[in-house]
């Protein structure tokens, strides 16, 4: 009972292929190959033709008069499983047909082909196999670009098919976008390459099929390995004139039926054509009479939802109707609004233009006390200046009063020096008049004479000394008025005082030498006249002695104006100091300044002019305001008070003249009035 499509007298021996080859000329040898593949591929797909076409008339693609009572008796599973073979079966013969028919035209193929119609066709039947229905407000939808839309993510090569689908205007349909998707696809050569990549990740398709779906199953797998060979295929499909939305997916067997009648008309005659041809037509009738039926369905559908919308249009001129006396109902209120909300207006106006007034006042005294403040800023940052560099000056001044000092204390220290070598001198020229006081007694009249003078000499000397200790008691009062005038200089002062108990205990060292060369004098008494032919060289050490006196009036005299510079400057520290004491009350006043400058600033920036919008009710009292109750400003906080609540008044410094104040501000600006004025 199976058909036999192609014979194999009928296939060209091998060398018969090779004397065509040599035939043809050296242009047309470049297309052996792909025709050689061509054509065993159709080799392979010829022995599946005669088994599609029975699987297919015995489930219902070819339909047998007496075959309507077994899909119910099957199984649901062996059904599907038979769809499955029969539309791969079918899928093997177009792709086959199409192959052949190409290759006999030798040409690109257009949309208009027949098989390349069919073949669209059965691929789009394939793809729908198992398809879930996905439901949504429209209705229900069962569409096979969904997973053909999940190409461009695995694949990046397909983005150009897809931006070039959603760009076409004239697709409004999925299907239709599903359809211009093949035909893209097809002439890329690219399509069994798409489809291998959607099989190779079912998770993916499993949200779009059914488990038993053909292309969850291996059969899919089949049929991108037989779409393989339309590579050899070139197509060239125009999108824009077709309407791919309301094309009629029917598969047209009448092209198959010929097929096999073209090849088996030698072995069994008319009466399987005419059979096959009888099932076709019936078949046809099968599905005409199925859409009249659907057609029916859908015209009682369209007159209940026809009965269902003119109801529905009484029920919406019954509710215009009643909206119509609504809205006239509304305008009227809106009439009466608007006459209220213009009268209110014009109270409201009344009311900001007082309030206008009283700010643009309140804002000029503002403006004035702003810029009087401003001055007194300036002048004072001026004055702060000044006494900046005044104190720089003075710290200058106290530096190099300070390095006076401590050259003044070295120069006492070396004059201390020199008095202690002097006083030593004059204690050896004491012991040497005294031994020449002893000789000059059993000596002649001469030697009195010296004495005599030797002893104006010690007169001298001891008045000197006098003088010293004189100088040495200012120095200490010096020293003292410097203690309490300068804090700093404490240190030193502690060390000059050591170093004074250090001349001291020298003092007292030379006392007790002075006391040992007594004694020894007594003994050189003995030597007094060895000593008198020492008496010239004596007189050439007093006149060093005269030098020296002069030496001391001269340092005398530095001692003096060095006191007078000490004085001197000791004037200068105190004016300083009073100098200080003036800039340091200018500093408080001017610090109280600032503070009154802050808190007047203070004052202004944490008040703000309430409007009259805002206030319904007085602050202090919380009663309502009215026509009686009007609302009045306090020009201190700027909160909204009645007459009662701020009937005070007070002179303000943003203000030239008294001005309404509430009584909390009234007694808080008494209270800072008086706390100030104490």
């Amino acid at each position: 009972e199976d058909f036999e499509i192609i014979d194999k007298k009928q296939l060209p021996d091998a060398a018969e292929l090779r004397n065509e080859e040599k035939a043809k000329p050296e242009e047309a040898r470049w297309s052996a190959p792909i025709l050689s593949l061509a054509r065993k591929a159709s080799e392979n797909l010829a022995l599946g033709y005669g088994s599609a076409l029975k699987s297919a008339s015995l489930v219902g693609l070819v339909s047998k008069p007496g075959s309507s009572d077994s899909p119910a008796k099957t199984s649901t599973r062996c059904h599907t499983m038979e769809e499955r073979a029969n539309l791969m079966n079918m899928m093997k013969l177009s792709i086959k047909i199409l192959i052949q028919s190409a290759l006999s035209l030798g040409r690109s193929l257009d949309s208009d082909f027949p098989p390349l119609q069919q073949f669209f066709v059965v691929l789009e039947h394939c793809l729908k196999h198992g398809l879930k229905v996905k439901k949504s407000f429209i209705g229900q939808n069962k569409s096979f670009f969904g997973p053909l839309e999940l190409v461009e993510k695995l694949c990046p090569e397909a983005s150009d098919i897809a931006t070039s689908v959603k760009n076409l205007p004239e697709l409004k349909t999925a299907v239709g976008r599903g359809r211009a998707w093949l035909y893209l696809a097809l002439m890329q050569k690219k399509l069994a390459d798409y489809l291998k990549v959607l099989l190779d990740h079912k998770h993916l398709l499993s949200e779009f099929y059914e488990p038993d779906a053909l292309m969850m199953e291996e059969e899919g797998a089949v049929i991108v390995g037989l779409l393989v060979g339309l590579n050899v295929i070139d197509a060239n499909l125009c999108l824009k004139g077709e309407d791919l939305d309301s094309q009629v997916g029917v598969i047209d067997f009448s092209l198959y039926l010929k097929e096999t009648q073209d090849s088996d008309g030698k072995q069994d005659g008319g009466i399987t054509a005419v059979l096959d041809q009888k099932h076709y037509v019936e078949e046809l009738n099968r599905h005409l009479s199925c859409t009249v039926a659907d057609l029916q369905n859908k015209i009682d559908c369209l007159e209940k939802t026809n009965s269902k919308l003119q109801e529905e249009l009484a029920a919406a001129t019954d509710r215009i109707g009643s909206l119509q006396e609504e809205q006239q109902q509304l305008k009227q209120q809106n009439e009466l609004i608007r006459e209220r909300g213009e009268k209110s207006v014009e109270v409201t106006k009344e009311d900001t233009k007082v309030e206008l007034d009283t700010y643009k006042q309140s804002r000029q005294g503002l403006d004035e006390m702003y810029s009087d403040v401003w001055k007194q800023l300036k002048e004072e940052k001026k004055i702060r200046l000044e006494l900046e560099k005044e104190l720089e000056l003075q710290i200058g001044m106290k530096t190099e009063m300070e390095i006076a000092m401590k050259l003044l204390e070295k120069d006492t220290h070396e004059k201390q020096d020199t008095l202690v070598a002097l006083r030593q001198q004059l204690e050896e020229v004491k012991a040497i008049n005294l031994q020449m006081f002893h000789k000059s007694q059993n000596a002649e009249c001469s030697l009195q004479e010296k004495t005599e003078a030797i002893s104006s000499f010690e007169g001298k000397t001891n008045e000197m000394l006098s003088s010293m200790k004189q100088m040495e008691k200012r120095l200490q009062q010096a020293e003292k008025a410097r203690q309490a005038a300068e804090e700093r200089c404490n240190k030193m002062k502690q060390e000059l005082a050591g170093k004074l108990n250090s001349c001291r205990q020298q003092m007292a060292q030379l006392d007790s030498k002075c006391s040992t060369l007594e004694k020894e004098l007594k003994s050189e008494k003995e030597q007094r006249q060895t000593l008198q032919k020492e008496l010239h060289q004596e007189k050439d050490a007093t006149t060093l002695l005269k030098t020296e006196l002069q030496q001391m009036e001269g340092l005398k005299k530095e001692l003096r104006k060095l006191q007078d510079e000490k004085q001197h400057l000791k004037k200068v520290r105190e004016e300083q100091e009073q100098a200080l004491q003036e800039m340091g009350l200018h500093l408080s006043q001017s610090k109280l300044k600032m503070e009154d400058i802050k808190e007047v600033n203070k004052a202004l920036k944490g008040h703000t002019w309430l409007k009259d919008d805002e206030a319904t009710h007085c602050k202090q009292c919380k009663k309502e305001f009215s026509i009686s109750r009007r609302k009045h400003h306090c020009r201190n906080c700027g909160d909204i008070f009645c007459n009662t609540c701020s009937s005070n008044e007070l002179a303000l410094p943003s203000y030239p003249k008294p001005v309404r104040v509430c009584d909390n501000c009234h007694t808080l600006l008494l209270q800072q009035c008086s706390s100030n004025s104490s």
